[in-house]
């Protein structure tokens, strides 16, 4: 009877190993989250040192950016977001958004943003585990996550695509405008 109960005690340990393991999966992007589901909560800490958490913006529309200096597609989607996202809904108390630098140091971050011309808030993501609440670790970047009032995920993009891009534009712009 202890064998017994031994065996089950491991097989549901393997059981429980093998599901976690599933759960890390990634989808054909790389992401182990899906649209409609409630984003992952993390602080962040911004390059002017101050830290915000996610579920602190509750009630606004978010905004995450993924990024790293070293990441081209990112150096290229970057002025995008600053011009057709940054500076139409900056003022607005409703939205939030928040480049999230992979893995690089508070003096890196703050370079690439200038270098960049960004001027939307950078925060810093040590071991890059931020990153890993919402993709796979070694998946790539840019990639961007759009959250809504209740902290749902509405939409993922991967890469630049200017398509998508405008997607995502048109979706954030509906979402302030109470659509």
């Amino acid at each position: 009877m202890k064998r017994l109960n031994v065996f089950f005690f491991c097989l549901l340990a393997l059981m429980s190993l093998a599901g976690h393991a599933q759960e890390k999966q990634g989808d054909a992007n790389g992401y182990i989250v899906k649209v409609g589901d409630q984003a992952p909560d993390f602080t962040v800490k911004l390059t002017d040192g101050q830290s915000v958490k996610l579920s602190s913006l509750r009630g606004r529309v978010v905004m995450l950016q993924f990024t790293a200096s070293w990441c081209g597609v990112c150096r290229k989607e970057m002025p995008f977001i600053e011009k057709d996202i940054w500076q139409k809904h900056k003022d607005n108390k409703d939205f939030y958004l928040v480049g999230i630098d992979r893995d690089e140091p508070l003096e890196k971050v703050i370079a690439f943003g200038k270098a960049t011309k960004v001027t939307y808030p950078l925060g810093l993501d040590p071991g890059a585990d931020i990153f890993a609440l919402y993709a796979q670790r070694e998946a790539g970047i840019t990639r961007n996550v759009l959250i809504d009032r209740d902290g749902k995920i509405v939409m993922l993009t991967r890469l630049y695509n200017p398509e998508e891009f405008q997607r995502l534009v048109g979706k954030i712009d509906a979402m302030l405008a109470g659509d």
